[in-house]
């Protein structure tokens, strides 16, 4: 391969692409998971260990490791799927810690949406049982953020005392407050989707 320049080095975003395209030429990075295992018989030397995550992650790890660079794991996404994506490469607790949190902040935006729709609910005079249901979801989003901002403390790698600004004492949401009865549908027709 030659001396390459700066200029010619691949970023991540480049071995992303090239990773995406052993999928489909036209597959984006965001699309594609890769996954690492052994082969059968090398497996028990290694522990049976295997690796992988989103096609980006991967790539941010092999240009670091390539060029030297600190393994840095880089901003949490803040989409659900690509968080969700996150978890099979979050192995420590600052990372599990990071992604807790995000999805703390991501159940916030949600309980603002959900009462952004219960206002609207009340602004339609849609049936009461719609607006409980939406007030119900409302808060129960907001229980679980709560809920979350107690526990991310103890996914850190280095356990620390609770967080001071927000001392919450809410138990473990039951099945009630994680999925609020459906509205009963009005009189002579169909709930509303």
């Amino acid at each position: 391969m030659g001396d390459l320049t700066p200029s010619d080095t691949p970023t991540p975003h480049d071995i992303a692409r090239a990773l995406a395209a052993q999928v489909h030429p036209d597959a984006t990075p965001r699309d594609v998971v890769v996954h690492f295992t052994l082969r059968r018989l090398a497996a028990p030397r290694y522990d049976h260990r295997s690796s992988g995550g989103p096609a980006s992650v991967i790539a941010q790890s092999l240009h670091s490791h390539l060029y030297g660079l600190p393994d840095d794991p880089g901003p949490v996404p803040t989409a659900l799927d690509e968080l969700l994506q996150t978890l099979t490469t979050a192995r420590h607790g600052d990372q599990q810690h990071a992604v807790l949190v995000q999805l703390a902040e991501q159940l916030r935006n949600a309980a603002e949406i959900l009462e952004w729709a219960r206002n609207n609910a009340h602004w339609r005079q849609l049936p009461a049982p719609t607006w409980e249901w939406l007030r119900a979801a409302t808060d129960s989003t907001r229980e679980l953020a709560d809920g979350l901002d107690d526990i991310r403390t103890a996914f850190r790698s280095q356990p620390t005392a609770p967080v001071s600004h927000q001392q919450h004492t809410h138990p473990a949401p039951g099945p009630s407050a994680v999925a609020p009865a459906k509205p009963t549908p009005p009189a002579g027709g169909r709930a509303r989707q």
